[in-house]
């Protein structure tokens, strides 16, 4: 479903070798690296027991394959294009959803509550007057400027945001010029925001559209070359319902070795990252979401790490691998809470 722009370096043999052609045309590695391509496979397993299990459990169920997770779009767009209305699929009472994470086969998450942060995906792009590298006071440089809107962005979050609060502003990428001897005509940011309550989502944005064009003033551009924000991405905090959470943690408990290994509320804290499944059905009066996690790291490539204060690998990076027995209990594991569910009553 989604990839990465992320070169795969792991040495497994079915490893990833595509290189996918980008807008702009230029050309780019891609790998599935935060378990799209299992959680794609855990969905078809599910499926396949569920179509030859229906005496196990009653009613509709409705699998979907979002597209465009990683860009905060897809379960938007899917909504916006009927999913409701020109596709008359039944707005569901509830909303089931399964994500891999480097915890070791074996250990699953299902917390109740806030789980996962807001989100927004913007570019703004800083206007300039282009010119020749030697000659800089001919020139307005939006590649100072947008150097300079870089460093003050930082300050949002230290001194605007409550210190009580979470919330990241993340400049992730930034193209300007092509050439070492001209100063180019704009330069282009590309922004992440992460929040969990929406004051201090406006707080960001009203301070970085603020930051923007006082630095333009500053460089005495006149009005038609002001600094523009393009929003792109972005979701509301996932929040997972407590009663149906519980029915399904519950269920989960005999396919771990300690209840323990069933991460609840109480020992998992809430994440920087962000989800947007949950908007398939935020604007719907029937709302239930559970969000789970399931461990795909191998249990003692997990443990060694963990003797060195850090994670066998991350989700988005090259090395990011998930163990081959995490696809069985994977499947295993969404058959039980989709069950579960079904037969919660």
């Amino acid at each position: 479903m989604d990839a990465n722009a992320v070169e795969e370096l792991t040495d497994l043999p079915y490893k990833s070798t595509t290189i996918a052609k980008l807008d702009d045309g230029s050309e780019t590695p891609v790998a599935h690296a935060c378990g799209h391509d299992s959680h794609t496979t855990w969905l078809l397993s599910t499926a396949k027991f569920l179509a030859e299990h229906k005496d196990s459990w009653k009613g509709t169920v409705v699998f979907i394959a979002q597209p465009a997770e990683e860009l905060i779009l897809g379960a938007q767009a899917m909504v916006k294009d009927g999913l409701y209305t020109k596709y008359d699929i039944p707005k569901p009472d509830y909303l089931f959803g399964i994500h891999a994470l480097p915890f070791p086969v074996g250990v699953l998450a299902a917390a109740s509550g806030v789980r996962m942060a807001g989100t927004d995906q913007l570019d703004v792009t800083f206007y300039g007057v282009g010119g020749h590298g030697s000659n800089p006071q001919l020139t307005k440089d939006p590649i100072l400027m947008a150097a300079s809107a870089i460093m003050q962005y930082q300050a949002i979050v230290s001194r605007a945001i409550d210190p009580k609060n979470s919330a990241v502003l993340t400049v992730g990428a930034i193209e300007a010029g092509k050439d070492n001897n001209v100063i180019p005509e704009k330069a282009l940011l590309k922004i992440n925001l992460r929040w969990f309550n929406e004051k201090d989502r406006n707080l960001m944005i009203e301070g970085i559209k603020r930051i923007n064009e006082s630095i333009a003033h500053a460089y005495g551009l006149p009005e038609d070359k002001m600094p523009t924000m393009t929003f792109k991405g972005w979701s509301y905090p996932l929040e997972n319902e407590p009663e149906i959470t519980a029915v399904v943690r519950e269920a989960l408990y005999p396919l771990v070795e300690n209840e323990k290994m069933v991460l609840d509320e109480s020992v998992l804290p809430s994440v920087m990252g962000s989800e947007d499944l949950h908007h398939l059905v935020i604007e719907n009066e029937k709302k239930d979401c559970v969000f789970i996690n399931v461990g795909i790291a191998e249990p003692k490539r997990f443990a060694e790490a963990m003797k060195k204060g850090q994670l066998p690998f991350a989700n988005h990076n090259g090395n990011f691998e998930i163990d081959l027995s995490a696809i069985p209990y994977g499947s295993k594991v969404a058959i039980t809470a989709m069950l579960a569910i079904f037969n919660k009553n």
